[in-house]
C-alpha cells in the first residue's frame, strides 16, 4: 500500500489493518486481554437554567485499554489516521494512562508505535519510536507494571485473582476497578487496616462486592463479616450487589451468627449493644472473621468509644476495611487514625467531572429571624400561655428551642415556589430538626402544595423512624417508576444508604453539625439518572451548611449559588461539633420536648428579580456599559453565560416579565428600568428600513429566515452553529451550501450575521 492509499484510510481502517495486527502478534489475545473504543469516563453535565447536557468533548474515550486478566488494564494504546506523526496521540494516551494508573502508554499511526514507559531501566528512553512488529509482549507490560506499582512475584497470584464476570456484561467503571486493586494489592502486600473514600453515588458496595469476592475466591477470607449500621442498608446490599454469593451468604438475625455461612451482612446492633449478653460477636471466636468490611465507617466506627470499635478490637487479626465518602469525621474522631491513609479516594468533584455524578446548584436563603434573631417583648408568652425567657433566639435555636410557625410557612412556601418554577414532581427531601419539626412541615407542605396535596395525598409524606406508614412509603420513594411520594420530610431517617436515584432537590432546614453529616446529606442528590431525566440536583439551605461545610477540593464547586436574602451579611450559626454525630439519632427519638411556638410575625426574603438587578448592576455600571459591551461581544451567548455564573437565569425572569422578549431586553428593563421591545417588534423594526436589500436574493432569504428565528426564538439560537441545519433552511441546502453559496464562504457569513445583530439592537432602540 503507497502512502497515498494509507493517508486516505480512516482511524479505524488503521487500527483494523495495522494497529491490531500487531498487538495481536505481539502475543495479546483479542478475546480476553485487548479492549477496543472504552469508554473512561462520559464527559460531564453542563446545567444551563433548568436544562442540562452532556459535555462530549471532555468525554474519555480510549482506542485501546489492554489488560493482564479482565478487571486489570496495564497499557493505552492511542490510535490516528496515517496523515498525523506517529507520536500524535502520545500526549492523549498519557493522560488516559494517568487516569488509569499504568507506566505503559503508546501512540500510532499504522506506521509504527510511539512508546512511552514511565519506570525506563538504566539508559534507556522514556519515550522512543518502535517497528509495528516490535509492539511488546504481555509479559514486558506486566513487568514494567509489577515494577511501577512495586508488586514483588509473591504477591502476583492474589492480583490477578479473577474478577466475578457478569452474566450482563456490566464491568467496574475505571474507578471502580482502580479501588479494587488497590485493596487487593494492599492486601497481598500483608497490610490488614485499609481506609476506601469514595463520594456517595459512586458505587462504594458494589466495588466492595468486587474486592471480597476476589478475595474469597483466593481463599485469602474464608469468612467475611460486612457491617452496616441500617437495616435498608443490609436489606439492599442483601438483594442487589451482593446476590451472586447465593446460598453462601446470610443475614445476622435473632442476635445469632449462624458458623455454618461464609458471607454474613450485619447491623452493629444486632451484634452488639450496653450489656455483656448483648455483645454476641464474642459467641464466635476471634479469629472467626477474615474480613470485615465496614460501610459508612465515618458514624463513629472509629472513635475509641464507638459501639463497633469493640468488634474490630475482638476481630482484631481480621482484615478490616473501612468505607466512607469522607476520610476524616470531626476533631474527635478521624477514620484516618484508626484506619491509616486511604488506600484509594474518588471524589465528588472528579465524579462530577468525568460525568458519573450529578453537578448541583445551591440555593441560599437568609431568613430575617434567622440573620438579626428574635428577642421576645417582655412578659410574652407562648401558644400555651407560658412564659417566654427573656434573651435572643438565633438560628441555631430555631426548630430545636423556639419554633415560629411563620418562618415553617415560609420555608415551605419557598420550596414549592422552586418546585412550581421546575418540575412539582421532582423528588425532594427536606431535612427537617427532629420528628416534631418533620411533622410540621409536611404540614406547611400540604397547605402550600394546595391542590397538588388534595389531590394526591401521598404526595408529601413524613418518612421518619416513629412512622409506620411514613417508612412503609420508603420503597415508593427510592422507585424512580413511582411517582408518590414526592416529597418527604425527614429528620435523620435519609441521611445514609437509601438509594434515591431520582432525587432532584435537597432541601437543608437542620442545624448540621459535621462535614460528614452534610456530605451524606447532599450524597443524596448524587446520583444520575438519565433514564428519568435526572441529571443535576439543587441545595436549598436555610441554614447556611453549604458555606459552613463548603469542601471544594473534594466536592468542587457548585454549578451557581444564588442567594435569595438582604443585602447584609448572613450571620452563621456556630453550633458546637458532636464528639459523635451518629449517636444522637433524633428519629428514634420521642418528639413532644418542651419547645417554645410562637404564632404571627413576619418572615421576608429578597425576589428572585430583585437578586438578578443587583448582580447585573454589579457586572455593569449602567446601561450604556451594558450595551456596550453587548453589542462589542462576537456571540451574545458569552454575555448570557457571565450572568448565569451569578445564578441569573434569564428564562426564568422570562417567565415573570415576558416570555416574548429577548435577553436583551430583558437584563436593560429588569436591571436598568428601560422599557422593553419583543422580540417581533425588534425584528419588525429591521424590515421596515429595508436593510436586506444589499444582498443577493439567496442571502437576503437566508437572514430574513434568521431574524424570524431570532423573533420566535431568541439570540441564542441563530448564534448557533446548528441553526443551518433547522427548518426552514434546510431548503437552502446544506449548512455549507448556504455559507459557500450564499455569503462566498465563513467569514462573510458570520460578518453578515454580526451586521444583522447589530440591526437588531440599533442603539436608539433600547430607549
Amino acid at each position: 500500500m503507497t502512502k497515498a492509499e494509507k493517508q486516505r484510510l480512516s482511524e479505524i481502517d488503521i487500527c483494523d489493518l495495522f494497529i491490531t495486527p500487531a498487538i495481536q502478534g505481539a502475543g495479546w489475545d483479542q478475546l480476553t486481554q485487548i479492549r477496543r473504543e472504552v469508554t473512561l469516563a462520559p464527559g460531564p453535565v453542563i446545567v444551563r437554567g433548568n436544562l442540562s447536557s452532556r459535555n462530549k468533548k471532555k468525554k474519555k474515550f480510549a482506542d485501546y485499554v489492554l489488560l493482564r486478566e479482565s478487571g486489570v488494564p496495564i497499557a493505552i494504546v492511542e490510535a490516528k489516521d496515517n496523515n498525523h506523526a506517529v507520536s500524535h496521540g502520545m500526549q492523549q494516551a498519557l493522560g488516559y494512562a494517568s487516569i488509569l494508573d499504568v507506566p505503559s502508554a503508546f501512540s500510532s499511526n499504522g506506521d509504527a508505535f510511539a512508546s512511552h514507559n514511565k519506570v525506563p531501566s538504566p539508559g534507556e528512553e522514556v519515550e522512543s519510536e518502535i517497528a509495528l512488529d516490535d509492539f511488546p509482549s504481555p509479559d514486558v507490560i506486566w513487568k514494567r507494571y509489577k515494577k511501577y506499582r512495586k508488586i514483588e512475584d509473591s504477591e502476583e497470584a492474589l492480583v490477578l485473582e479473577p474478577y466475578y464476570l457478569d452474566a450482563y456484561g456490566k464491568e467496574p467503571r475505571y474507578y471502580q476497578s482502580e479501588a479494587i486493586n488497590r485493596i487487593i494489592e494492599a492486601v497481598a502486600k500483608g497490610q490488614n487496616r485499609l481506609l476506601l473514600v469514595m463520594a456517595t453515588g459512586t458505587g462504594k458496595t458494589y466495588t466492595v462486592f468486587k474486592i471480597i469476592w476476589r478475595l474469597w475466591k483466593a481463599k485469602k477470607a474464608k469468612r467475611t463479616l460486612f457491617l452496616v449500621d441500617r437495616n435498608v442498608l443490609a436489606d439492599q446490599t442483601f438483594t442487589n450487589d451482593f446476590k451472586p454469593f447465593g446460598s453462601v451468604m446470610t443475614k445476622i438475625k435473632n442476635r445469632k451468627i449462624d458458623p455454618s455461612y461464609e458471607i454474613y451482612l450485619g447491623l452493629y446492633q444486632a451484634l452488639t449493644g450496653p450489656d455483656e449478653e448483648d455483645k454476641i460477636f464474642k459467641n464466635v471466636s476471634r479469629d472467626f472473621f477474615d474480613l470485615i468490611v465496614i460501610d459508612e465507617c465515618h458514624r463513629g466506627s472509629a472513635s475509641d468509644d464507638s459501639a463497633w470499635r469493640e468488634i474490630l478490637e475482638y476481630f482484631s487479626g481480621a482484615i478490616q476495611i473501612g468505607l466512607t465518602a469522607t476520610p476524616r469525621e470531626t476533631k474527635y474522631a478521624s477514620n484516618i487514625t484508626y484506619f491509616g491513609e486511604p488506600v484509594y479516594t474518588y471524589k465528588l468533584k472528579q465524579g462530577i467531572e468525568d460525568g458519573f455524578l450529578a453537578p448541583y446548584k445551591v440555593v441560599r436563603y437568609h431568613l430575617d429571624k434567622d440573620l438579626i434573631g428574635w428577642t421576645p417583648e417582655p412578659g410574652m408568652t407562648d401558644d400555651l400561655g407560658r412564659d417566654i425567657e427573656q434573651r435572643t433566639y438565633n438560628q441555631a435555636d430555631m426548630d430545636r428551642i423556639l419554633v415560629l410557625n411563620q418562618r415553617t410557612k415560609l420555608v415551605a412556601k419557598c420550596v414549592m415556589q422552586l418546585l412550581h418554577a421546575t418540575d412539582p414532581f421532582s423528588k425532594t427531601i427536606i431535612f427537617c430538626e427532629d420528628i416534631d419539626h418533620a411533622e410540621r412541615m409536611r404540614v406547611a407542605i400540604v397547605n402550600a402544595a394546595g391542590k397538588l396535596a388534595i389531590d394526591n395525598p401521598k404526595y408529601v409524606m413524613r418518612i421518619t423512624g416513629d412512622s409506620v406508614e411514613g417508612k412503609a412509603e420508603l420503597d415508593h420513594f427510592i422507585d424512580p417508576e413511582c411517582k408518590f411520594p414526592v416529597i418527604a420530610t425527614t429528620s435523620e431517617l435519609l441521611t445514609t444508604g437509601v438509594d434515591a436515584k431520582t432525587c432532584k432537590l435537597i432541601v437543608l432546614d437542620k442545624t448540621v453539625k459535621s462535614m460528614t453529616t452534610f456530605k451524606q446529606i447532599v450524597g443524596r442528590g448524587t446520583r444520575i439518572e438519565e433514564e428519568h431525566g435526572k441529571f443535576f440536583f439543587t441545595v436549598m439551605d436555610f441554614k447556611n451548611a453549604t458555606e459552613l461545610f463548603k469542601d471544594p477540593d473534594f466536592d468542587g464547586d457548585p454549578v451557581v449559588i444564588y442567594e435569595p436574602g438582604d443585602d447584609d451579611d448572613p450571620v452563621p450559626p456556630d453550633p458546637e461539633p458532636d464528639p459523635d454525630d451518629s449517636s444522637a439519632n433524633e428519629d428514634e427519638a420521642p418528639y413532644g420536648s418542651k419547645k417554645i411556638h410562637v404564632s404571627g410575625g413576619k418572615m421576608v426574603t429578597e425576589s428572585y428579580r430583585d437578586y438578578s438587578r443587583k448582580h447585573i448592576r454589579q457586572e455593569f455600571a449602567s446601561l450604556d456599559d451594558f450595551i456596550s459591551k453587548w453589542n462589542s461581544a462576537k456571540k451574545k451567548e458569552a454575555i448570557v453565560k457571565e450572568l448565569e455564573e451569578y445564578g441569573i437565569e434569564l428564562p426564568k425572569l422570562a417567565e415573570e416579565i415576558g416570555k416574548e422578549y429577548g435577553d436583551f431586553d430583558l437584563i436593560c428593563h429588569i436591571a436598568y428600568d428601560a422599557p422593553p421591545l419583543t422580540r417581533r417588534e425588534r425584528a419588525d423594526k429591521v424590515k421596515k428600513r429595508n436593510y436586506f436589500t444589499k444582498y443577493g436574493e439567496k442571502a437576503r432569504a437566508v437572514l430574513e429566515a434568521l431574524l424570524d428565528k431570532y423573533a420566535d426564538e431568541g439570540i441564542l439560537t441563530i448564534e448557533s452553529p446548528r441553526v443551518l441545519k433547522l427548518t426552514p433552511f434546510d431548503q437552502f441546502g446544506t449548512p455549507v451550501e448556504i455559507i459557500n453559496g450564499a455569503f462566498g464562504g465563513k467569514e462573510k457569513y458570520e460578518a453578515a450575521l454580526q451586521e444583522l445583530e447589530q440591526e437588531i439592537f440599533e442603539p436608539r432602540q433600547s430607549a
